[in-house]
């Protein structure tokens, strides 16, 4: 996947806000990883601020929604995963302000 491509799949997924704490999903480090085969499946590792959130299914649904509109995926898969744990260091700046989380 191209550089440019991932950067438009990242942006699209910058519109994707947690419920809980009103800002995106990306500038939250909830995001790992983001991959497009060339069968245009899309594989999205990220986590959550803390297991057992209850709006997990909500989120899923508003990444495969953002995504879906990028006319190379076809297909989304969303793998929530705990390892490596998130952090308030995988925070972008952005966020660490919007929150007042001191850096």
């Amino acid at each position: 996947m191209d550089e440019a491509l991932k950067e438009n799949m990242m942006g699209a997924l910058e519109n994707v806000i947690d419920p809980e704490l009103g800002i995106d999903i990306v500038n939250l480090g909830l995001i790992y990883d983001v991959d497009l085969n060339e069968e245009g499946i899309c594989d999205v590792t990220m986590t959550l601020t803390a297991m057992g959130c209850p709006l997990a299914a909500h989120i899923e649904q508003d990444v495969k929604h953002a995504l879906s509109d990028i006319p190379e995926v076809k297909e989304i898969n969303v793998n929530i995963v705990w390892n490596p744990p998130w952090g308030k260091d995988k925070m972008s700046r952005y966020a660490k302000i919007a929150l007042g989380v001191p850096d």
